[in-house]
C-alpha cells in the first residue's frame, strides 16, 4: 500500500502517469503518446536505411491489409499502423512505438498461411498497443534514476532521453521486451486474430516452426563453434512446455467465431511465391567463401572454411574456431588520391609501411600493422568511385604469419565480377511445387541450389523438420 501511495503521489505531482490502452489502469509514463508517435516517426527511415524494404509493392500492399485488419480490432485502432517487410535473412520481427511494425522475409519464408503471418502481426501490435516500449522506458529511467523527483520529471524529449529510448528499443528489437510484457502481447495478439476472423491457435503453428528453425539454427552454430540466431521473445519458446500461453489461446478462442476463416495458406503462398531467399542481390550473395556483389559490381573470395556474415555495412569473415576475423567496408572516394594517401587520411594510419598493389589492374594498397595491439592487416582498393577497407586481425591461438598471407591474398583476388560470375551473383528465390506421388525431401534438394543441408533446410521451409515427408498434391516450397 505504502508503494501504490508513494507513486500515485509521485504521478499526480509530475503530471507523469496515463491510462493504459489495454489495462484501463493509471500508471506512470515518462513519454505522451504524441512522443512515443515522434520517436517511431524519427526512427522508422534508420530502420529502413539499415535493413531496406523489401522491393515487392504485391508483397508490401498483402502485408499491410493483413495487418490493418488485425489493428482494427486492437485496443488503439486510432493509430494509423504501418506494416513493412524489410529485406533481411533474419528470423525476427518487431515493433516500434506509434504503430511502426516490421517483418523480416527471413521469417516469412518459414511460415505456412495468412494465419501465422497474422500472429506474428499480432503479437507485435500487442507491444504498440500495451506500450510496452514506454513502460520498459520508464522503469528504466526510474531505476537509473533512483525515482527522485527532479530526475524523473521530463518535460520533453531532449537529445539525452531520444538516446535512451534508442538504447532501450534496440535492446528489445534484439531480445524481446521480457517474458511478462512478451506474454501479454501473445495474449492481445491472439485477442486480435480471433475479432480479425482466425484462428488464434495459428500462433501454435507460428511456435513450433520456429522452435525447428531455432533447432536447426543451433545445430549449425554449434557444428561451427558460435552462438545461434534465432526469433527473439516468448515465441522461442517451446508451446508445449508454456501453460501460460495456452492458457491465453484459450481464453482469445472464446472470441473467434464459431468457424473461423480458412487460415489463408493459398493467398499467403501465392504472395512469396518468388520471394528471394536468402541473400539479396542488393546485399551481394555468399557463396561459401565467395562473395558476389552485382550491383556494385565485384567479387572476392576468402580462404577455404571461413564463414561469412553479411551485414548491412560491412561483410564480416570468420576463421573456423573464430581464430581471426576480416572484414570489407567502403567509403565514398571525394578526391584525387592514391590508396596509400587514403588510408592515411581517411583510416588515421601514420606512416603505414606496405607495398602497392594492383588486383584486377585496380589501384591499392596494402600493409600489416598492429589492430588493438593484435597483428593485422589493412588493404585498400580503389573501384568505380568507392574505396574497399578489407581489415583483418589474427586472435589467440592463431597462426598470425599464415592469416596475413591468407589476408594478403584475398585482398589481392578483389576483381570485377566476370561474365562467367554474374549468374552467382544474382539471389536465390522461392517457387511452389505441388508434390507428386513418389516425390521426397532427399530427392528434391539433390536439385536444389540451397547450398549446405539442403534437405534439412526444405524440411524447414515446409514445416516437415527433422522429418517427415511430403504427400502427393501438396504445394510445397522449393529454392531455385
Amino acid at each position: 500500500m505504502r508503494k501504490f501511495l508513494t507513486i500515485t503521489g509521485l504521478c499526480l505531482t509530475l503530471a507523469a502517469c496515463a491510462t493504459n490502452p489495454v489495462s484501463g489502469r493509471r500508471e506512470m509514463a515518462l513519454m505522451s503518446e504524441a512522443q512515443e508517435i515522434s520517436i517511431g516517426r524519427d526512427m522508422h527511415p534508420k530502420v529502413l536505411q539499415q535493413y531496406g524494404q523489401y522491393d515487392d509493392p504485391a508483397l508490401q500492399a498483402y502485408v499491410q491489409g493483413v495487418g490493418e485488419k488485425l489493428a482494427a480490432h486492437s485496443h488503439r485502432s486510432n493509430l494509423i499502423y504501418r506494416f513493412t517487410v524489410v529485406d533481411s535473412t533474419d528470423i525476427n520481427a518487431f515493433a516500434l512505438p506509434g504503430g511502426y511494425i516490421y517483418i523480416t522475409r527471413g521469417l516469412l519464408a518459414y511460415l505456412g498461411s495468412e494465419a501465422e503471418m497474422a500472429g506474428v502481426l499480432g503479437h507485435e501490435i500487442g507491444h504498440v498497443t500495451a506500450r510496452h516500449a514506454v513502460r520498459q522506458y520508464t522503469a528504466a529511467t526510474a531505476a537509473q534514476l533512483g525515482m527522485t523527483l527532479g530526475s524523473i520529471f521530463v518535460p520533453g524529449l531532449g537529445s539525452n532521453v531520444g538516446q535512451n529510448v534508442m538504447g532501450v528499443l534496440g535492446q528489445a528489437m534484439l531480445s524481446g521486451y521480457g517474458r511478462e510484457h512478451e506474454l501479454e502481447s501473445d495474449g492481445l495478439g491472439a485477442e486480435y486474430l480471433a475479432r480479425a476472423g482466425y484462428d488464434p491457435q495459428a500462433i501454435l503453428g507460428v511456435l513450433r516452426t520456429l522452435k525447428a528453425q531455432g533447432d536447426y539454427a543451433a545445430a549449425q552454430a554449434k557444428a561451427e563453434g558460435r552462438q545461434p540466431q534465432s526469433y527473439h521473445g516468448l515465441f522461442a519458446s517451446h508451446p508445449d512446455e508454456d501453460t501460460r500461453l495456452k492458457e491465453v489461446l484459450t481464453k482469445a478462442s472464446f472470441l473467434a467465431p464459431d468457424k473461423p476463416a480458412d487460415n489463408g495458406r493459398d493467398a499467403f503462398l501465392k504472395h512469396i511465391d518468388g520471394m528471394v531467399f536468402g541473400d539479396s542481390a542488393a546485399q551481394g550473395i555468399r557463396r561459401g567463401n565467395r562473395f558476389y556483389h552485382r550491383d556494385l559490381n565485384f567479387a572476392l573470395e576468402f580462404p577455404p572454411g571461413w564463414r561469412l556474415e553479411n551485414r548491412p555495412d560491412r561483410l564480416l569473415a570468420i576463421a573456423p574456431g573464430g581464430k581471426a576475423q576480416a572484414q570489407l567496408s567502403s567509403q565514398d572516394l571525394n578526391q584525387r588520391e592514391t590508396p596509400r594517401e587514403f588510408m592515411i587520411r581517411r583510416l588515421g594510419i601514420k606512416n603505414p609501411a606496405g607495398e602497392e598493389i594492383s588486383p584486377a589492374g585496380l589501384p591499392g594498397y596494402t600493409a600489416s600493422l598492429k589492430i588493438q595491439g593484435r597483428p593485422g592487416r589493412v588493404s585498400v582498393i580503389f573501384h568505380r568511385n568507392q574505396a574497399y577497407v578489407l581489415a583483418s586481425v589474427a586472435l589467440d591461438g592463431a597462426d598470425s604469419q599464415a592469416v596475413d598471407a591468407a589476408m594478403r591474398q584475398t585482398a589481392l583476388g578483389f576483381h570485377p565480377l566476370r561474365e562467367d560470375e554474374k549468374a552467382l551473383a544474382e539471389p536465390l528465390r522461392l517457387r511452389l511445387k505441388t508434390a507428386a506421388a513418389g516425390d521426397s525431401f532427399a530427392a528434391l534438394a539433390k536439385g536444389s541450389r540451397l547450398p549446405g543441408d539442403a534437405q534439412a533446410q526444405l524440411r524447414l521451409l515446409n514445416g516437415h523438420y527433422p522429418q517427415g515427408e511430403p504427400k502427393p498434391g501438396d504445394i510445397l516450397k522449393i529454392v531455385e
